[in-house]
């Protein structure tokens, strides 16, 4: 009896060490992958020189202190004659990681590891080190293109990104709190995810353990491959949580390709605000399933609105490539090139249409959020020194202002604010002609005479609409 329970306790241990063994087996070996790829990662130190802006407060001046007070040592250390600062240039330095894509020193980067940085050093494996050149940034994706001046560099594999599968092992290596070609891993935990205010990068989310230091460093594939740009980490204390995000690599690799041969980045544009559709809408819209990005609205003068989109239209399909969530559907205009005709597959009524639209060019943040609000861009004056917007329909409502006028948005010293407009008040009337717009606006003052009164007619939030009489004179 006592044999058999020996020659079972052997059994069992076999196969706990035979488990053990396929475990072990299972599990991925990095060693060949960071000897092969760490030469091209390098660390990013950044200097930023912050001047010196202590004044004494506005109404205060430099005492008259008797000439042995101790005091007057402080005050000329601090502080000048006339009160402002003496106090030295102050360097603040951080910290980052990027990757070489090309053997002549091309690095790729986020863009706020070298924003406002007055000098950007670039150090490799092999200690050398390089002042490095920014080529081209671009704030709306977090991607930085930097030059050194060197040849025959280690450089990485660019992979793909979409090939990656949630679950998948990949791999970081970077700087974290300076710590140079710290390699950590993990897996995809998502794809596809959109985070806040960066609705053109379908960030891939990993938990793989990134820190400060880590941004703009490569994100690698089991082959060795990038396949993102490491780029935020989502924290409650400022470190590693277990949510990082990376930027795709092929996201990336376009905006640097841009930014060298362009020196700017270009995306495609469609102009409609868009919304998930939840269960509630589709069943509203006699939907079979949630999906698609429901339009809330067409932005006037936008390819959307020349192609004949409406308010209520659910796009299901762009340009070949289905829409599941209104999430999915910037990045695929992002990337599409400005002037391509593609189609576009809408839900309109119950009924499927086949839209047919020219892309257009992104338009810039400031002018993109005018459009979204019914706002337009306020328009500088430069002979009055002012700035003027088209009012919005609220605006007018509030003003009983049915058409035409402009909003002063702001106003420095010059010929307006000698005439006592201010900023908030809507101008109506210029040199006895109605003002239909902003755009009218800067043409009557173009052709306004010098050294004469006119009168230009406003209306006050409060006290109503008046004449003030403007004049510019030949010096100014």
């Amino acid at each position: 009896m006592k044999k058999h329970v020996v020659n079972f306790s052997v059994w069992i241990l076999g196969m706990l060490l035979v488990a053990a063994s396929a475990q072990a087996r299972s599990l991925p070996d990095f060693t060949v992958l960071v000897e092969k790829n760490s030469a091209a990662v390098v660390n990013i130190s950044t200097t930023q020189k912050i001047k010196s802006h202590s004044k004494l407060p506005k109404g205060l001046q430099i005492p008259d202190l008797p000439e042995d007070s101790p005091f007057n040592d402080f005050f000329r250390h601090f502080f000048d004659e006339e009160g402002k600062g003496r106090l030295p240039e102050q360097d603040t330095k951080s910290l980052g990681s990027g990757f070489i894509v090309s053997d002549d020193g091309y690095v790729i980067t986020n863009n706020h590891v070298v924003s406002d940085a007055d000098e950007i050093l670039v150090r490799l494996s092999d200690r050398r080190e390089f002042q490095a050149k920014v080529i081209g940034t671009d704030e709306r994706t977090d991607v930085a293109v930097l030059k050194i001046e060197a040849e025959n560099l280690p450089v990485v594999t660019v992979g793909k990104s979409s090939d990656l599968k949630v679950g998948e092992w990949v791999l970081a290596i970077g700087s974290p709190f300076g710590f140079d070609a710290s390699v950590t891993a993990g897996i995809v935990s998502a794809k596809g995810r959109s985070l806040p205010r960066e609705n053109y990068v379908p960030f891939i989310q990993t938990d793989v353990a990134i820190n400060p230091g880590n941004s703009g460093g490569p994100l690698f594939n089991l082959d060795g491959e990038v396949v993102g740009v490491n780029s935020q980490i989502y924290s409650r204390t400022g470190g590693f949580m277990g949510l990082s995000f990376a930027i795709p690599i092929e996201v990336a690799i376009s905006v640097a390709d841009q930014l060298r041969t362009k020196g700017r980045v270009s995306r495609g544009w469609l102009g409609v605000l868009i919304q998930d559709v939840n269960s509630d809408l589709a069943e509203s819209f006699n939907m079979d399933r949630p999906r698609g990005a429901l339009v809330s609205r067409v932005l006037p003068d936008s390819p959307a609105a020349s192609a004949g989109f409406e308010v209520g239209d659910i796009i299901l399909r762009f340009n070949g490539e289905d829409v599941e969530r209104s999430k999915d559907l910037p990045p695929l205009v992002g990337r599409t090139p400005v002037d391509e005709k593609v189609n576009v597959r809408v839900l309109r009524k119950g009924k499927i249409k086949n839209l047919r639209v020219l892309i257009g060019e992104l338009p810039k943040e400031d002018e993109l959020q005018a459009a979204a609000t019914g706002k337009s861009k306020p328009a500088k004056e430069s002979r009055l020194a002012i700035s003027v917007a088209d009012l919005t329909d609220k605006q007018r409502e509030s003003r009983d202002i049915s058409d035409g006028g402009v909003l002063v948005t702001e106003i420095t010293s010059g010929p307006a604010a000698k005439a006592g407009i201010r900023r908030g008040d809507v101008i109506t009337m210029l040199n006895n002609e109605a003002v239909k717009g902003a755009e009218h606006f800067g043409e009557l003052v173009q052709a306004l005479p010098v050294n004469k009164s006119i009168p230009v007619l406003v209306n006050r939030a409060r006290s109503g609409p008046q004449f003030l009489a403007l004049k510019i004179k030949d010096d100014e």
